[in-house]
């Protein structure tokens, strides 16, 4: 995810019914259906309501950050129809129907991703708070492209704000990620399933 692809303005999803809408506009209540980590799930939330707000709080899945809430710093970063999109800027009803990926979705089962394990084997992961935002569009990075070089890595993450590691650890477990899959399967790809507490998904 980079600032210049316009990741900022990926408010429209074509997702969203035109009738749910509509309500979303005066504030009411909204049922809004949604694949989220390859499950089916249905929310009743106001109209108003962001996606990363409906994840969080309706969902439970806190994984996902407040950071700026201006589309700054990517910390709200996940993955929509396979696609990096800050959720801070999307209402939940504008992705009606969609698939969405969280941080959670990553791993499956107690084990965690190729890239989780790098993460902490490189020491990609400090204070953890920016870390599900780039864990995301990092794998949506590895997924398009199975052998990103250093200048594809640096420009997927510039939408991805870190103050702890000065990235080039991030850098590196993008990298080992990569080798690693390389040598397993040859073909990275997201895991969605159950629900894993990993690198990247520190406490609430």
């Amino acid at each position: 995810m980079n600032r210049r692809s316009g990741t900022r303005s990926r408010g429209r999803t074509g997702g969203g019914r035109r009738g749910a809408k509509g309500e979303a506009r005066t504030g009411g209540p909204v049922r809004v259906a949604l694949a989220v980590n390859g499950e089916r799930r249905d929310v009743l939330c106001s109209g108003y309501k962001t996606l990363l707000e409906v994840l969080r709080e309706d969902l439970g899945l806190v994984g996902t950050k407040h950071g700026c809430e201006l589309g700054e710093c990517g910390a709200c970063a996940v993955l929509l129809a396979g696609q990096p999109v800050l959720s801070c800027l999307l209402l939940a009803v504008e992705c009606d129907g969609a698939d969405v990926t969280t941080v959670e979705g990553l791993s499956r089962g107690p084990a965690l991703s190729a890239l989780q394990a790098a993460f902490a084997d490189q020491g990609a992961a400090q204070c953890g708070y920016c870390t599900p935002g780039i864990l995301v569009t990092a794998q949506a990075l590895l997924d398009r492209s199975p052998h990103p070089t250093r200048h594809e890595i640096a420009e997927a993450l510039s939408g991805n704000l870190c103050r702890c590691t000065g990235y080039l650890q991030i850098f590196e477990a993008v990298e080992a990620a990569a080798g690693t899959l390389a040598r397993t399967d040859g073909r990275p790809r997201s895991r969605n399933g159950a629900r894993a507490r990993g690198v990247g998904e520190p406490a609430r």
